[in-house]
């Protein structure tokens, strides 16, 4: 049990520090691509090489009922989580997308509480969402000036909705028991999702000759494929299977320290004084509600 939730909380980590960078590729390939269409290409290239590995391994596709919740994790946390985001980089910065992004753990908590009567949330746990919450608000006071730009504000609303729906998957996944491997479940979600987006982009036009994009393009896309997609997104679900969905939420502070950080260094993005205070406030915010998340789970073990 101790290995298994260390391994949990190395996940955790891995989640943290690369989906903060993965907002960087997605912004760069989102340049020279429908941000929709490489979400799309994202996700099923990664379903691909998953499920094709367990395949070939011997494992056999669930069952309807599993396939079925699988789907409902796929669109939510896939196609219009991860589809709107790298779509709205289109017309917003990397650093702010992550900023919005780090709202999930407010909208977590509300999920929990509204689809789970059990569970339970500390007003320390609280205090430090709000908190965290207070760091973004800083940073994001250097956008106001342009709340008049309307594709501004299509990116902000497309972003927002993003985060609705990951916090949504984010609780209904952790509920979710599903009796296969969890990474032959990422897979197939992956592969579901980029089949659902690609029609979608097929049907709308919003698509591309990838031989016409560029090696910065593909350079992101394949990061976003290995790093954002194997490597995190796989972490990712295995955070969700064995640690509380309030606690594995607070990667969502971490992304964009990461974030604003790396659009500062590669893309020349928005940093100065007031959005290093909104780090700093956001970090405190994430170790109260970390340690706040180990108290409540050590007492329920007690009881």
């Amino acid at each position: 049990m101790k290995n298994e939730l260390s391994r949990a909380y190395i996940a955790l980590a891995i989640v943290s520090f690369f989906w903060g960078t993965t907002y960087i590729a997605s912004r760069i390939g989102a340049q020279h691509m429908p941000g929709l269409f490489m979400a799309g290409i994202r996700q099923f290239l990664s379903g691909l090489i998953l499920v094709s590995f367990f395949l070939a391994k011997g494992y056999s596709l669930p069952n309807k009922e599993v396939m079925k919740k699988i789907s409902i994790q796929g669109i939510f946390l896939l196609c219009f989580a991860n589809g709107f985001l790298t779509w709205s980089l289109e017309y917003i910065s990397s650093g702010l997308a992550a900023i919005i992004a780090a709202l999930v753990p407010l909208f977590v908590t509300v999920f929990s509480i509204w689809l789970s009567k059990r569970t339970r949330v500390s007003r320390l746990m609280i205090l430090g969402m709000v908190i965290g919450l207070g760091g973004v608000v800083t940073i994001f006071y250097d956008y106001l000036g342009q709340i008049h730009n309307k594709s501004f504000v299509f990116g902000v609303g497309l972003a927002l909705l993003s985060t609705l729906s990951w916090s949504f998957g984010t609780v209904y996944s952790s509920k979710q028991k599903l009796s296969i491997a969890i990474l032959f479940a990422v897979g197939l979600q992956m592969l579901f999702a980029g089949v659902v987006i690609l029609i979608v982009c097929g049907l709308t036009g919003k698509y591309v000759n990838l031989a016409d994009t560029g090696q910065a393009s593909w350079f992101a896309l394949l990061y976003l494929i290995f790093f954002g997609s194997l490597l995190t997104y796989s972490a990712y679900a295995f955070a969700i299977s064995k640690l509380p969905p309030a606690q594995v939420s607070i990667y969502a502070y971490i992304n964009p320290i990461v974030a604003v950080g790396l659009g500062w260094l590669l893309l020349q993005e928005k940093m100065n004084a007031n959005m290093l205070l909104g780090t700093m406030i956001t970090l405190g915010g994430v170790w109260l509600v970390n340690r706040e998340s180990k108290k409540l789970k050590t007492k329920r073990h007690n009881l």
